[in-house]
């Protein structure tokens, strides 16, 4: 009995560490995927099956717009001379692995901007996966002649492969693409790549929206994006698909001077919402519900002409309510500032269209799990408040911050959103808001 005994514990010690050891590896994995939702950090992206490459067909161009588009590389900003103060942004290049052609023998094919440098030193690497004894070759880079080409603030670069061999042509402009270059043209002797400039146009991966952005406050005030405070409650839709006050937790990113490139989504009805091209949007498949898990959150760069979003619209006396509408215009500007606002529902109602806090990982789940710490952390303060009020108010109900919900059903196909009451005053709601049938 006693060998029985003891064979059990045993068993139980040995079934206690196996969990052990699983529980580990689960919080490892977890921090392994970690996203820093909004902000200067690169987050990783999903695991994606590898595709298949298309090359580059001749005089094609990738994006298929104007190079200096700011959707591309952008304007030209003005040529750097030798005696220039901006001479010393540039930098050389001396990776081993490029050929460089310096035909004049001074060293300005090798001359560039760090983002330049960074892109050709990636496309470098991917020349010789795919070609082995095959090296990346540059026949241009920065020149100190007169004109407005790119090649003149040494945003440019002229490539080839080493073995000048032009049918691999098509398939190294691909590459160029993919290694990140702003703007990619196929040339019949070369192929042109250049890229955006460094001093205006923040090319940071990041998700935010600009300074201008309206956003309503749990009170129902109108508040633009850069007076939004940590701490205060605006509207957002709840993993439930109801819309109430959520209280913001912090800021991912908060830039006063940054001028950004940001994408601008406009409904048929006019609506529009503006956000950086990787920042999330709930783009909605099925609009009759408003449960976050039928949204497919997508990057605002990734949504098309006739896609629906959400959108907050005012109903019969005063009531607000859920509309899906459709995407009929997609275009591209620049403003200064970007803001990132974290709540504890994971989303915001923006220009008074559902989005989401997150951006860099294209899943909407995984990024609000990530930041589970910070709202447990924002609760565990709640209730730490609730406790030394009551040590106060021995005498008094403790306020709560549980919301009072009076469900309303759809009506003419339009999915409203249910009414809510905030006990404490703290998160008042209009008396528009309140009104019962």
């Amino acid at each position: 009995m006693r060998n029985g005994g003891d064979g059990g514990g045993v068993v139980a010690v040995a079934s206690r560490y196996r969990w052990r050891y699983t529980l580990t590896l689960i919080v490892c994995v977890m921090a392994a995927v970690g996203v820093e939702g909004c902000g200067p950090l690169r987050g990783p992206s999903k695991f994606r099956n590898p595709r298949k490459m298309k090359p580059l067909v001749f005089q094609q161009h990738e994006p298929n717009v104007s190079e200096y588009s700011i959707t591309a590389s952008g304007p030209p900003e003005g040529r750097i001379q030798r005696n220039d103060s901006r001479f010393m942004e540039l930098v050389p290049n001396y990776n081993a692995d490029i050929e460089f052609k310096d035909d004049e023998g001074t060293g300005a094919d090798r001359l560039m901007t760090q983002r330049c440098k960074e892109k050709l030193n990636t496309l470098a690497i991917s020349v010789m996966n795919l070609w082995p004894n095959v090296r990346l070759r540059v026949i241009d880079g920065w020149v100190d002649r007169a004109g407005s080409s790119l090649h003149n603030e040494g945003r440019a670069v002229d490539i080839t492969t080493s073995d000048r061999d032009k049918s691999k042509y098509g398939m190294l402009a691909r590459l160029a693409v993919e290694a990140g270059f702003d703007w990619v043209n196929y040339n019949r002797r070369y192929i042109h790549c250049s890229c955006k400039s460094e001093t205006k146009i923040n090319t940071r991966t990041m998700g935010c929206f600009p300074g201008d952005s309206v956003v309503t406050t749990g009170a129902g005030v109108k508040k633009q994006m850069k007076d939004l405070r940590v701490g205060e409650s605006v509207l957002a839709l709840s993993n439930d698909g109801l819309l109430r006050p959520s209280e913001v937790l912090l800021f991912l990113d908060r830039n006063v001077t940054a001028l950004t490139e940001y994408v601008t989504l406009v409904t048929d009805t006019g609506k529009s919402i503006t956000a950086t091209p990787t920042h999330l949007v709930l783009r909605w498949e099925k609009p009759e519900r408003s449960q976050i898990r039928y949204a497919n959150p997508v990057y605002a760069k990734s949504v098309r002409v006739n896609d629906t979003l959400l959108t907050v619209i005012n109903g019969d006396r005063g009531q607000l309510r859920l509309r899906a509408e459709r995407v009929v215009a997609v275009s591209r500007t620049e403003k200064i500032g970007l803001y990132a606002p974290l709540t504890v529902d994971g989303t915001v109602v923006v220009d008074d269209v559902v989005a989401s806090c997150y951006a860099v990982i294209d899943s909407q789940w995984l990024a609000h799990l990530a930041f589970l710490p910070v709202r447990a952390l924002a609760a565990v303060r709640t209730s730490l408040y609730s406790l030394v009020w009551r040590l106060g108010h021995p005498l008094h109900d403790a306020p709560s911050l549980s919301p009072v919900i009076d469900a309303v059903q759809p009506a003419d196909g339009i999915h409203w959103y249910p009414r809510m009451l905030y006990a404490i005053s703290d998160y008042a709601i209009p008396a528009s808001w309140m009104d019962t049938h």
